[in-house]
């Protein structure tokens, strides 16, 4: 029977249940399984931060800092914020930690929500879900390279057709050749100050590069003649982007360089990326990026270091996985059977040996009847679960000593003695149960 419920989900966030908390943890799984042949190991950040972490390290002329951070006051009155995003959380970490130690090297990734608080549409919530890595400490070409690789062979592994994905890199430049660059970037929309949108105009005396992220078609269309950050770039950041792109097509991945990509966050220099897909996401069609932020220790009190990275989200990624009908495996869990009592006289000894298969296999996980569901009904739950196998309880066989194993596939069935079923189990690798894919359908709205 259908429910009205009092209370629901606040606007812009979901519940994740079902094939959508599978997805999350088969993409979960993945990004573990992945990120670890490359030397990386999972962080746990708070899930808020003092404000200052966010303002400071994201840029305070950004829209995630002046338009969609959820912040509060705790009861000292001291400024926390949801994070917005984890890469400044992780340096901060690294800071206080000293993650990188006497190496001067940490190999980080994490995953989890995030919050903003922007317009909930298609593949974008208040609260939303995103996978990063961090590499602190590499300062070099390879480093960059083995991030933009890692992220890319990841989005492979999923079953993303590579077809349908394209991936952009630009430089952003560093301290010393962007500034002049800035200025001639901030003159040149003031020449076209009546052709810009409000926002734009704006953004001519706060930060100029975050103009190129406008989606107005009139100044895109101003801003397709502006000068490019690439023909102005000093002699260590053009080499640092030319070993870049070379370590790419050695990998023979294919790149395409977007002199316009300079992605949302301040703290980025040298080296940003955006892996997109082509068609089926409409205008949100990034799926994850990222790029180097060498001065963000610094900005946050710590020693120098540099530091490169890569956030994908959730929802983006699940879009892109059901428009390509891609179905996602499942996570090399357990498979399952279900141990089904012939009548109520037998539920106890059920039980018992569902427990007994739980803790004397650790291949498959072992359903009973919690509800006082007849034997009928039991099956269909068996069926619903995706079972490979039910273990049927019933009198004549439990007083004989014995189980019937019945093959959900085949319907073939099978007596075995009472106390052999884990081993039974065990040794019939090759039971599959009705499925082993999850859809993310569920989730893509």
């Amino acid at each position: 029977m259908a429910q009205n419920p009092t209370y629901q989900a606040p606007k812009g966030t979901v519940d994740l249940t079902g094939d959508s908390a599978r997805a999350w943890e088969y993409l979960n799984h993945t990004a573990a399984q992945v990120f670890s042949r490359y030397g990386y190991e999972l962080i746990c950040t708070p899930i808020f931060e003092a404000t200052e972490v966010f303002a400071r390290g994201i840029g305070a002329a950004t829209d995630v800092v002046n338009k969609e951070m959820y912040s509060f006051k705790d009861k000292k009155g001291r400024s926390l914020t949801l994070r917005p995003e984890n890469t400044a959380g992780v340096v901060r970490a690294a800071i206080q930690g000293n993650l990188a130690g006497e190496a001067g090297l940490a190999k980080l990734y994490y995953a989890g929500p995030m919050f903003r608080y922007e317009r909930p549409q298609k593949g974008r919530q208040r609260q939303f879900y995103q996978i990063g890595a961090e590499a602190l400490g590499p300062a070099s070409p390879e480093a960059d390279a083995e991030m933009i690789l890692m992220l890319w062979n990841y989005f492979c592994t999923l079953g993303l057709p590579v077809v349908n994905m394209e991936l952009l890199v630009n430089s952003m430049g560093c301290p010393q050749c962007r500034p002049a660059y800035r200025e001639h970037l901030a003159d040149y929309l003031r020449d076209h100050t009546k052709e810009l949108c409000p926002e734009c105009q704006t953004r001519a005396d706060t930060n100029p590069l975050r103009a190129f992220d406008c989606k107005n078609p009139q100044c895109q269309t101003v801003l397709a003649t502006a000068p490019k950050l690439s023909d102005a770039l000093c002699d260590d950041c053009a080499s640092h982007q030319r070993q870049v792109t070379a370590l790419l097509e050695a990998a023979g991945v294919t790149y395409t360089p977007d002199p316009t990509l300079v992605r949302g966050l301040d703290y980025y220099t040298r080296t940003v990326f955006e892996v997109q897909i082509k068609d089926g996401l409409g205008a949100q069609n990034a799926l994850g990026g990222g790029g180097r932020y060498d001065g963000l220790f610094e900005q946050l009190g710590g020693k120098p270091t540099p530091g490169i990275g890569f956030a994908l989200g959730f929802e983006r990624v699940a879009l892109a996985l059901d428009a390509a009908n891609q179905y996602l495996f499942s996570a090399g869990g357990p498979r399952v059977c279900y141990v089904a009592a012939a009548d109520a006289a037998l539920r106890g000894r059920a039980f018992g040996l569902a427990q007994t298969i739980r803790t004397s296999t650790q291949k498959w996980a072992a359903l009973c009847d919690l509800q006082n569901k007849s034997l009928k009904a039991q099956f269909k739950a068996a069926d619903r679960a995706g079972a490979a196998v039910v273990v049927i309880v019933g009198a004549d066989e439990f007083e004989a000593g014995q189980v019937r194993m019945r093959n959900m596939q085949t319907h073939a069935e099978e007596l075995i003695a009472f106390d052999g079923v884990a081993r039974w189990l065990d040794d019939h690798p090759e039971l599959q149960g009705a499925s082993n894919q999850l859809s993310v359908s569920s989730y893509t709205s």
